[in-house]
């Protein structure tokens, strides 16, 4: 630091600096005395082992809880808080009620056992100026040393007729009015707004709110990363305060807004995170721009033997902009179940071929990218304008040699495959556009890959299609980087399918039912949680129930099973079979949730409905009504009503009478959340601390609003005056975790 100031106060040549305010001269020696100011960020960057208590273990402890610094404990906001109030007289206290005193040991604690074992209880006569009462705990034996006369208390529990029944204890002080009981963080346990922190099974909720009130001595080292103009229309406190607040609030008002700005921060840091990223792709590597569509594009549209919604349409306009711009498309396709997404994203694979480019699509299933592969020939026909081909990890060696030949050659042709077309001896001449279909099962190095393979220093355009409908409010953090297209019209003829939620006593009923539909030459899924019998669980196994069937319920009709453990080859000939008419039912696991489409299938059973995301239900529904027959559903639960979850009953209520996908995808964020819906971890999304979804939704909103405000009066979120909330989104939000995020 002093080179540092023998280089800025020179002996000569500019003037001195002078104080803020008064205008004196300031000699080197008064800058070197100068007190620190603050913030000094890298403060929060000290692991927990600076607080008091802390050793390794628990810090490994923390660590797996996502707490790994100050920073990190200081942002470990309560999720509630117990009102404790102020402490009350122990002679004031009514029976049953659960309340807080301040009292003195008066006797020595002791000890007893009882009757049942491993119990034993600790009891210490207490008192205050309003009376006196036996204070007992439970198994906390090793607090008998220190519970000697003299010691002061806040203890937090009930009057009982036997005593008080302790649930937190204080010591205030040793009988010596010192040493190492005294306890200079009094009350936080038992008195006000008492904070209940999330806490594991290797920490408890007391022991967090010690290393709290702790680390919020540091908090004033924390960024201010909202702008100040932004802050003071939104009425926010500072960063230090809010933090401090979170923690322990002078009241629920306090509270309420130290959440709500800790909140925002969150969202605005992660929408900067996003927002630089799309920055970031669009000043990278071009794309190839593509000449409008052409008599090829044009030709097969008019051959469709179906006529495309609005919302299809619509989709295929949004396509055919981005194609023709140098920048490489990022879109999103979002469609409802039996929306026929892939319409779309051939169109875009055809455009590319009428160019004399090439075309890719990957899947994340071997299944999936064969029913592709399939709805490819049945809408482009043997003879197509296009040749198309499927590169698999069950490819024979000499049709995928062949085939690597014509796509290092440069011929123009459409590519469906698995993770087979990621790998280092695949190369494309000429990848135009890359489709990715269920995007969220790729890594981000996968994506990447494909993307890695276009032309040269050209990035291909690329289609990321999902069945799964995503909440706008969750798109806008796990998407927020794309653009994004929803397809929510059905095709024209589609019948609504009816849906059943019933127990085991209606399982006679509902194999009737069954068997009058494969007689009058229909087909059926069965879908069963597991692939083999277990132990673990009490669920029903796809292959016990296959034989089940074949030889009770079902035994008239042809029954096959379908699961993910089987070999390729015999996955595929599989599925052939059931899609040909050869086979009449079909026990599967969810390996079929997405991608199978056989129009003659009109029932969906699903055991163990219980077990299923929401999401999972409304996929495995949508595999039936594809057809002009009347389709149902009927999910059997292996519990009774009144043992299951409040959650499953939400779920199962929900899937039976709403038929939207979009409005059951908003069911289902309400049930489980952000982080669960999607799969935080499979995603790469972010566990917010503060942040609700999509309880904080007009947040979410606010935040983007205001980035792109930000952006409007700047020119570009690196601007110096934004600096504070660009370092605070790269240290939070950092570069690795935006990564992650990709669609």
């Amino acid at each position: 630091m002093e080179a540092a100031l023998d280089h800025a106060v020179p002996e000569a040549g500019p003037p001195a600096p002078r104080a803020l305010g008064s205008g004196a001269p300031l000699t080197r020696e008064e800058l070197l005395d100068a007190p620190v100011h603050w913030p000094v960020p890298a403060v929060l960057d000290a692991g927990l082992t600076h607080l008091k208590g802390v050793g390794p273990k628990l810090a490994d402890a923390a660590a797996e809880m996502g707490i790994e610094d100050l920073g990190d404990m200081l942002r470990h906001i309560p999720h509630t808080y117990r009102d404790a109030a102020t402490p009350m007289g122990i002679g004031d206290l009514k029976l049953g009620e659960e309340a807080t005193v301040e009292v003195k040991v008066l006797s020595a604690a002791k000890q007893r056992p009882t009757r049942r074992r491993g119990l034993r209880i600790l009891e210490a006569h207490v008192g205050d100026a309003s009376g006196s009462a036996t204070a007992t705990w439970f198994n906390r034996g090793w607090l008998a040393d220190r519970l000697q006369p003299g010691t002061r208390l806040l203890l937090r529990g009930k009057l009982s007729s036997y005593g008080f029944n302790v649930t937190e204890h204080e010591i205030i002080a040793s009988r010596d009015g010192g040493g190492d009981d005294a306890n200079d963080s009094a009350g936080i346990h038992t008195t006000g707004m008492v904070p209940v922190h999330p806490a594991s099974e290797k920490l408890r909720p007391q022991r967090l709110r010690e290393w709290a009130w702790q680390a919020v001595t540091v908090a004033r080292n924390a960024v201010e990363p909202i702008p100040a103009a932004v802050r003071g229309a939104l009425g926010m406190p500072s960063a230090p305060d809010a933090l401090a607040a979170s923690h322990f609030p002078a009241g629920e008002r306090e509270a309420l807004a130290a959440r709500r700005r800790l909140a925002f921060e969150e969202l605005l840091l992660y929408q900067a995170s996003l927002a630089t990223r799309r920055a970031r792709r669009r000043e990278g590597r071009a794309a190839r721009p593509l000449n409008p569509p052409g008599n090829l594009v044009s030709t097969w549209l008019g051959s469709l033997p179906f006529e495309l919604t609005g919302d299809q349409l619509a989709a295929i306009d949004e396509v055919d902009a981005d194609l023709g711009s140098d920048a490489p498309m990022q879109r999103l396709l979002m469609g409802e179940v039996g929306s026929v997404k892939t319409v779309c994203c051939l169109y875009a694979m055809l455009r590319a071929a009428e160019c004399g480019g090439q075309a890719a699509l990957m899947a994340p299933t071997e299944t999936l990218a064969e029913q592709h592969f399939r709805t490819l020939d049945s809408l482009l026909g043997a003879d197509g304008p296009v040749p198309f081909t499927l590169l698999t990890g069950a490819t024979p060696a000499a049709e995928r040699k062949a085939h690597l030949g014509r796509l290092a050659s440069g011929e123009p042709c459409l590519t469906v495959g698995t993770h087979a077309l990621i790998q280092p001896d695949v190369e494309f001449a000429e990848l135009t556009v890359a489709v990715v279909d269920e995007q969220h099962r790729f890594g981000v190095g996968q994506r990447a890959a494909l993307d890695a393979k276009g032309p040269g220093g050209l990035a291909p355009h690329a289609l990321h299609m999902t069945a799964t409908p995503i909440p706008r409010t969750l798109s806008l953090t796990a998407y927020g980087d794309l653009d994004t297209t929803a397809i929510k019209e059905l095709p024209k003829g589609r019948r609504a399918i009816r849906t059943w939620v019933v127990g085991d006593e209606k399982r006679k009923g509902a194999y009737g039912f069954l068997r009058e539909q494969l007689g009058e030459g229909r087909q059926a899924y069965v879908v069963c949680p597991l692939v083999t019998e277990s132990v673990a669980m009490e669920a029903k196994a796809a292959e016990a129930e296959a034989k089940l069937l074949a030889t009770g319920e079902l035994s008239e009709f042809r029954v096959a099973v379908l699961h993910g453990q089987m070999p390729s080859p015999d996955k595929g000939e599989t599925m052939r079979r059931f899609a040909a008419g050869e086979i009449d039912v079909l026990v599967a696991t969810s390996v079929i949730e997405v991608g199978v489409d056989v129009p003659n299938a009109t029932v969906m059973v699903v055991e163990s409905a219980e077990r299923y995301g929401l999401s999972q239900l409304h996929q495995l529904r949508g595999r039936v009504g594809r057809g002009e027959h009347e389709s149902c559903c009927i999910l059997f639960t292996s519990s009774r009503e009144k043992e299951l979850s409040e959650a499953a009953k939400q779920r199962l209520g929900a899937i039976a009478s709403e038929r939207d996908g979009f409005e059951l995808a908003e069911v289902d964020l309400g049930i489980r959340g952000e982080g669960e819906l999607l799969g935080t971890r499979q995603h790469g999304l972010p566990r917010f601390r503060a942040a609700l979804l999509p309880d904080d939704a007009s947040l979410l909103l606010e935040a983007r609003d205001t980035i792109r405000g930000l952006l409007e009066r700047h020119g570009s979120l690196e601007h110096p005056a934004l600096g504070p909330l660009m370092f605070e989104a790269r240290r939070r939000f950092g570069d690795e975790r935006v990564e992650r995020v990709s669609a």
